[in-house]
């Protein structure tokens, strides 16, 4: 087996980290855009802290973001220059539906999104399409206390299906929620949950979730309903688990934590609540209120493909004390000894990438799309201004193969593959400029200077013959 002649090569970035515009064309204030840089920071994304305005002392960089509202058009035609088949964006939710429960939507938001998916078709680009990227509009928190809130789902099918109508032939590819196993990590930034003192967290996590769930059946069955085309992804964020040690205890700390995204995708690629979780819910008094009818929501419309997010795989342990060496990300990993580290402290594993996609496609047997993976690095221009960034290429170049060997190896169906931040973007970790991804580089710096101009780095030309020779060259 070789790669398809169709195969989806492109880029992905996030509305909230690329867009700006922020209260611009009627938009208002989503959750991501309260996300400050600094030790806050993370205690706001876990819903610890509650920051539903801007204040004072704080830089927020999803304001202005890389100013992709004003020049998207500039952007989409060096993503066309690069041979692009595929380009993976968010909606903004807040800029369709201002407050996220209007019963009409805001026409210049939707007008927004429709010159984008125009100019993508003019270049032969196909749009993949997130409907809800980290992305819960300010009023939906304060009003209804976010996700944990069944109301939600009202919300967002209504979103959706305003979406699927109004882009019906111009999208055909959709992701309902990102990276949805976030939820439980970061739950103010996968759900627009703040905690009040004796909440219980687990199980408002869970509710959550399952509303989630539920939103996203609905909308499965609406896309296919509008649009026989549409085609409606699950997104998974990524990384397999390596118990730390041979023993038995650490092997099972692996599966169980696997388990704890693959929950997410049991019940939207399989249509149903796996027993491990139901038996988890009982065992830890965690209770999730089902309404009449979600079971059949949730078996009628099964998505159609599986996306997931990988930038590095993650070793467990069932004792704690071995977490004294723990690595760079918001889920709890210890430092692997045989795996090199990026500068944030992420493992670089391309074999493991190869091993989470067979592991994804035993598991659902559909068809996978690799929509996330790339390397946060700092670029530094040389004397001349030029960016030669051989170690992005490096690593990608190990990606690339390694899910080519688990195509034509192992067998597995892959529809494509983006790579995170085509152009440089904000970080969703940090916050920061300086961690950066693109083949594009965007002068702005970690406290928003600089003129935001575009420039071509080394992998620009690199990817662009990865493309035009569909893998063949690395």
């Amino acid at each position: 087996m070789q790669l398809d002649k169709n195969f989806l090569w492109g880029g992905a970035t996030a509305s909230n980290q690329s867009e700006g515009g922020v209260l611009e064309g009627g938009r208002k204030l989503s959750n991501v855009d309260l996300l400050p840089t600094g030790p806050d920071r993370s205690k706001v994304a876990a819903g610890d802290l509650e920051m539903l305005e801007w204040k004072d002392g704080y830089y927020y960089p999803s304001k202005v973001g890389i100013d992709m509202y004003h020049r998207y058009m500039e952007d989409i035609k060096l993503f066309a220059e690069m041979g692009f088949k595929v380009y993976r964006m968010s909606l903004s939710w807040s800029r369709i539906f201002p407050n996220g429960d209007e019963k009409k939507p805001n026409e210049e938001g939707l007008a927004f999104y429709e010159g984008i998916f125009k100019e993508l078709r003019k270049f032969n680009i196909e749009p993949l399409v997130t409907i809800a990227h980290f992305d819960v509009p300010v009023h939906l928190i304060k009003e209804y206390g976010g996700w944990k809130n069944r109301k939600l789902i009202k919300f967002y099918t209504h979103y959706a299906q305003t979406v699927f109508q109004r882009y019906k032939g111009l999208v055909d590819y959709w992701l309902t929620i990102n990276e949805i196993n976030i939820l439980l990590h970061q739950p103010f930034v996968g759900g627009g949950i703040v905690f009040k003192p004796g909440d219980n967290k687990e199980e408002i996590k869970y509710q959550a979730a399952h509303n989630q769930l539920v939103a996203s059946a609905m909308a499965t069955k609406l896309a296919h309903e509008i649009d026989a085309d549409n085609k409606v992804g699950c997104m998974l964020a990524g990384g397999s688990h390596y118990p730390y040690t041979s023993r038995p205890e650490d092997y099972q700390e692996a599966i169980n934590r696997d388990r704890e995204g693959y929950f997410f995708i049991d019940v939207q690629a399989r249509g149903k609540y796996p027993n491990y979780a139901l038996k988890k819910f009982a065992r830890e008094g965690i209770n999730v209120l089902m309404g009449d009818g979600d079971e059949r929501i949730l078996a009628e419309s099964p998505v159609d493909f599986v996306t997931f997010s990988y930038y590095s795989s993650r070793t467990v342990s069932a004792h704690p004390e071995d977490y004294l060496q723990a690595t760079g990300n918001i889920f709890p990993s210890i430092k692997n000894k045989y795996l090199p580290s990026t500068e944030w402290g992420w493992q670089i594993d391309p074999l493991g990438l190869r091993n989470s996609l067979n592991q994804l496609y035993d598991r659902y047997q559909k068809p996978l799309f690799i929509v996330e993976n790339g390397l946060g690095a700092v670029d530094t221009p040389d004397e001349n201004g030029n960016i030669e960034d051989d170690y992005r290429i490096d690593y990608l170049k190990k990606h690339i193969q390694a899910f080519k060997d688990a195509v034509e190896i192992d067998g597995v169906e892959l529809l494509g593959y983006t790579t995170w931040g085509c152009i440089d973007l904000v970080a969703a970790s940090t916050g920061q400029m300086s961690k950066r991804y693109g083949f594009i580089y965007v002068d702005r710096d970690d406290d928003g200077n600089g003129t935001l101009n575009r420039k071509k780095k080394k992998s620009f030309d690199w990817y662009k013959n990865v493309i035009l020779s569909n893998g063949e060259e690395l």
